[in-house]
């Protein structure tokens, strides 16, 4: 049932404490068809050590080393060299629950749908166990999913919750030099969908820390 490729897209830039237990929750999918696609953005700590690492240990990651450009730029290199038919973006200071991207591909089956989404948590220290939001699965048409996406109601404008069929991305690249580069992509992918599907439980752990650029509400 299982066996399409899902890439899966981490920027990665100078989080050498979350790291590996992003990386971890990676590998632990129930789902493991992947391709794991590390994308260092001229880190300064040891992250960009820790890649080469991860890489030597599990042939589906796949290490890419560039000049800092920021996130939109890594994101953007990650989805020109991803194979997969379907991709999952997950930030590197984050966290996925094992049966995540399993979920999410199901979903996207059963409904015949473009995106899957579910809930996410906001975490405050690393493997704070989640707790379930809300018990009903809701199928959007993609106007009804961008109603809900310009109303901040059920659908969100992060990029990394959710699975999309490659297709749906193919041509449609991050912002770069943005700081909120979600917002400027999510409602051309929803446009594209013929459905989007959201998933009752927060399978997503966004993790809060200081310094972080994508943690801002400011959409410049």
């Amino acid at each position: 049932m299982m066996k399409e490729l899902i890439s899966v897209i981490v920027p990665v830039y100078n989080v050498e404490k979350y790291l590996d237990n992003c990386v971890q929750s990676i590998l632990r999918q129930s789902y493991t068809n992947l391709e794991i696609i590390l994308i260092d953005d001229g880190s300064t700590d040891k992250s960009s050590q820790l890649c080469d690492e991860y890489s030597q240990k599990d042939k589906r990651i796949i290490v890419i080393h560039k000049k800092n450009g920021g996130q939109s730029d890594a994101r953007n290199v990650g989805i020109t060299v991803a194979t997969g038919k379907y991709i999952a973006f997950v930030d590197s200071d984050d966290y996925i629950d094992e049966q995540f991207l399993e979920q999410l591909y199901l979903a996207i089956k059963k409904n015949k749908s473009d995106i899957s989404m579910c809930k996410y948590k906001k975490t405050y220290k690393l493997n704070e166990k989640n707790k379930k939001i809300y018990n009903k699965c809701i199928i959007y048409s993609p106007e009804e999913a961008l109603r809900e996406l310009l109303l901040f109601q059920n659908a969100d404008n992060y990029i990394w919750n959710k699975l999309y069929k490659k297709s749906v991305i193919d041509g449609i690249m991050f912002p770069v030099g943005k700081k909120s580069e979600d917002y400027f992509v999510m409602y051309r992918y929803f446009d594209r969908a013929q459905k989007v599907v959201v998933l009752p439980e927060a399978k997503y752990h966004y993790i809060q820390r200081e310094n972080s650029i994508s943690r801002g509400k400011e959409i410049t």
